[in-house]
């Protein structure tokens, strides 16, 4: 009795520390993803065979990224704190079917920081000789988030030198006031821009942007820690992007880039600046290129804050006055070539079909 009592005991025990280095092992792979999703990421990008460049345009230094020509132009433009480097997990594919240019805004990653080019009027038209100078022909534009309103305005203001538009989660009518301001971007990025500007105490946008992000709030007691954790690492790495050991890449990538923002970007969607001279419905009517509309998931928290770039509503009303345009819904966040990559690149290569 005892003898089989004893090798039950052996089972047991050697299934339990079974178990706990399986738990063990697949908690290391999840660190390890979320410490270099990013690197491996960029090493496919450079195996696909994208080159780093730099182009004065307007006066000012764009950093871009151009991949081989496997097809027609397609030019992506990145949303607000990111840089060309955010479209890594797509660009591989895209290359197989397309001769992609990806570009760093202005006031992002590499490119010039330049508060007079903070302006959808004055990015257009460098985005327009960008796509002379450098592409030299009529390309398609994908642009996500503010990237998304820029190819809108691309496509409205120089028809002549783009084939087509996809706008990924483009907060359109959102960034205009006064519906801004109950939007999660306005009362997160734009006033912690505005704030971080006007004072001279913290030099550091990523320490600043941890300290006082609406983000965070919704992590409620795990916040302090996260902060303590952001100066630490801070302290030790300045040189490096903050990285969140126990953070999924989906919200690390949203730290990531903060080193290379120019904080006086969001400013401009504080003041409103940025959209000066760009009445969304307008501009949205003048097109008359193939477009395609992608509206991720959307959301209202208690106060009344969007929760996302634009709602249901809004997209519906865009794709009313689009002339020829699709409209899809996603089952993403608001990063969705991100997020779900492999419907991202779908997308595109059915617009190319579609557009011939």
């Amino acid at each position: 009795m005892r003898s089989g009592m004893k090798r039950a005991f052996g089972i047991v025990l050697k299934a339990l520390m079974g178990l706990v280095l399986l738990l063990g092992a697949a908690f290391g792979v999840y660190v390890y993803n979320n410490l270099t999703y990013h690197d491996r990421a960029m090493a496919e990008v450079k195996r696909a065979g994208f080159v780093e460049k730099d182009v004065t345009v307007g006066g000012s230094r764009i950093h871009y990224a151009e991949g081989p020509d496997n097809g027609p132009a397609l030019l992506l433009i990145h949303g607000q704190i990111m840089d060309w480097t955010s479209y890594a997990r797509v660009l591989p594919d895209l290359a197989e079917e397309y001769h992609v240019f990806v570009v760093d805004c202005h006031g992002h990653g590499k490119s010039d920081k330049d508060p007079r080019k903070y302006s959808a009027r004055a990015m257009g038209r460098d985005l327009a000789q960008f796509i002379r100078q450098v592409i030299g022909e009529p390309a398609v534009v994908s642009g996500h988030s503010s990237g998304g309103l820029l190819a809108v305005w691309l496509a409205a203001h120089y028809p002549e030198w783009v084939r087509g538009a996809v706008f990924e989660d483009p907060p359109l009518f959102t960034t205009l006031f006064p519906r801004a301001e109950k939007t999660f971007n306005y009362v997160d990025l734009s006033t912690i821009c505005h704030r971080f500007v006007q004072q001279g105490e913290e030099s550091d946008f990523t320490l600043y942007y941890v300290r006082n992000s609406y983000l965070l709030k919704f992590f409620q007691d795990a916040r302090p820690g996260m902060i303590r954790y952001a100066e630490n690492y801070r302290k030790k790495h300045r040189d490096r992007p903050l990285r969140y050991w126990f953070m999924p890449p989906v919200m690390n990538e949203g730290f990531r880039t903060l080193p290379d923002y120019d904080p006086r970007f969001g400013a401009a969607f504080y003041d409103g600046s940025w959209n000066e001279g760009f009445d969304h419905a307008a501009v949205l009517k003048k097109i008359e290129k193939p477009t395609v509309l992608i509206l991720a998931n959307w959301s209202y928290d208690e106060n009344g804050i969007l929760l996302a770039a634009m709602d249901g509503k809004d997209a519906r009303r865009a794709h009313t006055l689009l002339k020829n345009n699709r409209l899809i819904k996603v089952d993403s966040g608001h990063n969705f070539h991100f997020e779900k990559p492999r419907e991202f690149v779908r997308i595109l290569l059915d617009f190319k079909e579609r557009i011939g």
